[in-house]
């Protein structure tokens, strides 16, 4: 298992919006992030900033990735949450939400 976290803002104003989405995801959406080895998904909010954490228990992720963005409902829910999230500007540039990097961790 690998854990991995991630950052996005929210575009001004899409706070509501978020939250109501995110109290019904779609069940497909949950169904392929089960699929595609993501598990203990959680997204955190500050301010308006987002941060993301969950954990793979796959072998491959880009394939998994791969596999998650080929399912036509997962590629509307994500088209649909990028209206309301503005990217960070360093992230790299086949990222929406900025990979963070784990400096510490204890169980």
């Amino acid at each position: 298992m690998k854990r991995y976290a991630q950052v996005i803002h929210l575009k001004p104003g899409a706070l509501e919006a978020y939250r109501a989405h995110h109290a019904a995801v779609w069940p497909e959406v949950l169904e392929a992030l089960r699929a595609a080895n993501h598990r203990n998904y959680s997204i955190f909010l500050h301010g308006t900033t987002l941060f993301g954490y969950f954990e793979y228990v796959g072998d491959d992720l880009e394939l998994d990735r791969a596999r998650l963005g080929a399912i036509p409902r997962v590629r509307a829910w994500g088209e649909l949450m990028a209206t309301l999230q503005a990217p960070l500007p360093d992230r790299q540039a086949h990222e929406s939400w900025a990979a963070m990097e784990e400096l510490f961790h204890v169980d």
